[in-house]
C-alpha cells in the first residue's frame, strides 16, 4: 500500500515512547503515515531494527552513531532513559562490525546510516571534534560499503561551523564516489549558500515542525527544489503547530507537509506525493 506521508526522521525507538509506543506507531500507520526510526548509538539503533519486525509495513530503520555520543557527555532522558549512567552518554566508539551485523539482520528495512555528522553545539572542544570526525568518516565508509544513504546531523556552535566542515568531508569523498555518496541533511538549519552546496552534491534537505512557527526557515524551504525536499518530525522533539509544547510523534508530519505546501504555494496533494516519491527514491523503500 502506498503511504500518504512519510516521516523520514523519527525516534519512536526512544524511551520517550516506552509507555505507548505501539499506539503511537499504529495511529500513524492507520492515517497512512509511514516512518523511518533513526538510531543514535548501539541501543537505539538495535531498537529501531527490532521495530521493523514488529510491523509488517511502513516502519523502517536507520542505524548509526550520533556525533554527541562519540564523547561522554550530557544526554537527553527522552532518548535513553533516566537510569543511564548518571545522565551522560557513555561515549561510543563506532564499531563497524556491530553495525554491519545490524544492517544484515535488518535486511531491506534498514535504509540508511546515521544519524551521523558533526555537532559543535554540544561538543565545543577540538578533542571532541576529532572523535566525532573519526566516527563520521567510519560511517561514510559503511554507507558506501552497503550503498546506503547517509542521514546527517549537523549543528554549529562555539566550536565552529559544522556545516562547512561536513561539506569539506563530503566533497573529498564525492570526487571518488560520485555515484554512491548520497543522503539527507536532517533538520536543515544552515544558510542558503550551504543549502545550495549540499544540493549541488546531490543531497536532500529535510525540514521539521519548526517551519510551522519560525519564519526564518521559509526562504530555505522556497529555494529547496521539490524533488530534493523531505519532511520529518524528529519526534519526540519540536512538535509543529498546532501540537507545539507537547510530545511530537510521526502522525504530526502531516502538519509539516501542509506547511511546506503553503510556503511553496502548491496543492497539498501534489506536495505530499512529491515528498513520498522523494523518500522512496533516496531510501529505496519497499513494502
Amino acid at each position: 500500500m502506498q503511504p500518504q506521508f512519510i516521516d523520514i526522521h523519527a525516534h519512536t525507538n526512544f524511551t520517550a515512547f516506552d509507555a505507548d509506543r505501539r499506539a503511537v506507531v499504529e495511529r500513524a500507520l492507520e492515517a497512512g503515515v509511514w516512518m523511518i526510526n533513526v538510531g543514535t548509538q548501539q541501543d537505539t539503533s538495535r531498537k529501531a531494527v527490532e521495530m521493523t519486525r514488529e510491523f509488517s509495513e511502513g516502519v523502517y530503520a536507520i542505524v548509526g552513531l550520533h556525533p554527541i555520543h562519540a564523547n561522554a557527555s550530557f544526554h537527553d532522558t527522552q532518548e535513553i532513559g533516566k537510569d543511564s549512567r548518571g545522565f551522560t552518554s557513555r561515549g561510543e566508539v563506532f564499531d563497524k562490525d556491530f553495525y554491519r551485523k545490524l544492517i544484515k539482520e535488518g535486511g531491506k528495512k534498514v535504509v540508511g546510516i546515521g544519524e551521523c555528522g558533526l555537532d559543535y553545539y554540544h561538543a565545543p572542544n577540538p578533542e571532541e571534534h576529532k572523535r566525532q570526525r573519526v566516527a563520521f568518516i567510519a560511517q561514510i565508509e559503511v554507507a558506501l560499503e552497503f550503498d546506503l544513504p547517509l542521514m546527517l546531523h549537523i549543528r554549529s556552535g562555539a566550536g565552529g561551523n559544522a556545516y562547512r566542515d561536513v561539506l569539506d568531508i563530503l566533497k573529498s569523498y564525492k570526487e571518488k564516489y560520485s555515484d554512491k555518496l548520497h543522503g539527507n541533511i536532517h533538520f536543515f538549519a544552515g544558510t542558503v549558500k550551504e543549502a545550495k552546496e549540499f544540493l549541488d552534491l546531490g543531497f536532500y534537505l529535510s525540514y521539521t515542525g519548526v517551519v510551522t512557527f519560525a519564519k526564518q526557515y521559509e526562504e530555505l524551504v522556497k529555494i529547496t527544489p521539490m524533488d530534493r525536499i523531505m519532511s520529518e518530525t524528529d519526534c519526540p522533539y519540536v512538535a509543529p503547530v498546532p501540537e507545539r509544547g507537547g510530545r511530537n510523534e510521526p502522525f504530526f508530519v502531516t502538519h509539516i507537509a501542509n506547511k511546506i505546501a503553503g510556503i511553496k504555494e502548491i496543492d497539498l496533494i501534489e506536495c505530499q506525493k512529491q515528498l513520498v516519491d522523494n523518500a522512496f527514491k533516496l531510501f529505496k523503500l519497499t513494502a
